[in-house]
């Protein structure tokens, strides 16, 4: 098994998804998914990878990095943190979530996919916060090199 295969069924299977739903998200083969992790193909195309990520709903350049298209300068490696952060705060606000007894909306019990819509809107909220809080250092201070 290749590091970006075991890494892409690692994140399906921590997403409770099957080879099939990914490849359907995807729009690629189940087969191909399947050399895929399993090292049997090497890497995909920058293109097969996009689709893959938007199927798990994991961030591209993440994916890139792992298939060793693009480098881990200090700034990705700022990016990859951040991106560790926000998904240590999904999962505790889905813990949150799935131990709450009555979530309820307007008097009714929230559906899966209400719920599903929640996480992923709280995604977003985490994601646009991190970016508005990020420090900005005027041109004049920044060390370009």
């Amino acid at each position: 098994m290749t590091e970006f295969g075991a890494y892409i069924k690692n994140i399906r299977d921590s997403k409770g998804m099957t080879l099939n739903q990914v490849a359907l998200y995807a729009e690629i083969s189940a087969a191909q998914l399947s050399r895929i992790e399993t090292g049997k193909r090497g890497t995909p195309k920058p293109q097969t990878i996009e689709k893959i990520a938007q199927a798990l709903k994991v961030d591209y350049t993440e994916l890139m990095k792992v298939a060793g298209y693009v480098e881990n300068t200090p700034d990705n490696i700022e990016n990859t943190q951040a991106e560790k952060d926000i998904a240590k705060r999904l999962e505790v606000f889905k813990k949150d979530l799935e131990n709450s007894d009555g979530l309820a909306f307007d008097g009714e019990p929230l559906s899966d996919e209400a719920k599903e819509s929640l996480l992923e809107s709280m995604e977003l909220l985490f994601r646009q916060t991190q970016r508005i809080n990020k420090k900005y250092t005027p041109k004049k201070y920044r060390n370009d090199e």
